[in-house]
């Protein structure tokens, strides 16, 4: 009988133990296009018709081998996101991709991905990259990539990666364990959220004078992400 019961137990933690671990739901059949015009609101996509689904679902001639345009971006970067809305056939499948191109000295501020682990790998250039643990260490975790060199971020926690050349640009490729892994920019939700945070709460929380808190939420705070 106890035998029993500890085989019953081992069962069940595997099975809470596999749920915590995945970033998105396995996928039930070869394939689940998403059906991004169904009314019917569910987590992820609808299941396009199989009969309808065609290698254009799969497919997007997204241009990555090209340089995007960083002069634009008030931080020096450009990300290039390819993810479940610009490509139907990840529905389900737990990957995205993303291009990054980053001006000389600019930068991919912190931010955090709610749902998804990323690996980053450095096409060309030379990146500073970091991520920092949760409370109460915060220990920062950083290296120096140069062309080839990879890292992996931590799903959920703050990361960044910077330019450090003053003179050359660089290219990175990140490839992330969701289908829609979303991006929280620190500073563009604590200090650009629409009705913006009360003064008095980002004062206290930073321990600075309400005018700074103020002079920081007027600034603009913009979207890095294509």
């Amino acid at each position: 009988m106890a035998t029993s019961s500890y085989f019953l137990i081992s069962a069940l933690l595997a099975l809470v133990a596999s749920q915590v671990i995945a970033s998105d739901p396995s996928p039930l059949q070869d394939f689940c296009v998403a059906d991004l015009h169904s009314p019917v609101k569910v987590n992820g996509f609808v299941c396009k018709d199989p009969m309808a689904v065609n290698a254009d679902d799969f497919f997007k001639a997204a241009n990555l081998d090209k340089p995007r345009d960083t002069m634009k971006s008030k931080v020096g970067s450009n990300v290039t996101l390819i993810n479940v809305m610009q490509l139907p056939g990840l529905n389900t499948l737990g990957i995205s991709l993303a291009r990054i191109d980053y001006a000389p000295l600019g930068e991919n501020p912190p931010h955090t991905h709610p749902r998804a682990t990323e690996i980053l790998t450095v096409l060309e250039g030379t990146l500073y990259v970091g991520f920092v643990t949760s409370n109460p260490n915060n220990t920062l975790f950083a290296k120096v990539l140069n062309k080839g060199d990879v890292f992996v971020f931590p799903e959920g926690l703050i990361h960044f990666q910077f330019n450090p050349i003053h003179d050359k640009p660089a290219v990175a490729l990140a490839a992330l364990s969701s289908q829609n892994p979303g991006a929280i920019t620190i500073a563009n939700a604590v200090f650009g959220s629409k009705p913006p945070i009360s003064d008095d709460v980002l004062a206290k929380a930073f321990q600075v004078e309400k005018g700074t808190i103020d002079w920081l939420q007027a600034q603009f705070w913009e979207n890095n992400h294509n």
